[in-house]
């Protein structure tokens, strides 16, 4: 749990909101970061149960694109390289990466809605 805070929060500067009980597994924390936009991501740990890494599987969770300003994501991108984290920048307005967890991640330079300048919603 603490390695996820400090890349969610230190690293990507999403702050985290809220940390609760998981009501369904006694001793699980249930947390939360500000996406911005009105937008959460949550998280949970689940100590002593032993889970496996994090593993794309057909159907599954492929990646989470978060959409940032520009300045914000020089910023990350900058932060990324500092911290070592090895990531891949594509049409130069998407950073992918990964969590400490395996679990991929886009940051996408590009107003929220939009994508490489088409209104996506």
């Amino acid at each position: 749990m603490e390695r996820t805070i400090h890349f969610y929060q230190d690293l990507l500067e999403f702050p985290l909101t809220e940390i609760i009980e998981n009501r369904d597994y006694k001793g699980s924390s249930h947390f939360f970061f500000d996406l911005g936009n009105g937008n959460l991501l949550a998280f949970f740990d689940f100590p002593g149960l032993d889970l496996g890494p994090y593993q794309e599987v057909l159907g599954g969770l492929h990646h989470i694109a978060i959409s940032v300003d520009p300045a914000t994501w020089e910023r990350l991108r900058g932060k990324l390289e500092m911290a070592g984290v090895p990531h891949q920048i594509e049409s130069g307005a998407s950073i992918y990466f990964k969590d400490p967890d395996g679990a991929r991640l886009e940051l996408l330079a590009d107003h929220l809605g939009e994508m490489y300048g088409a209104r996506v919603l």
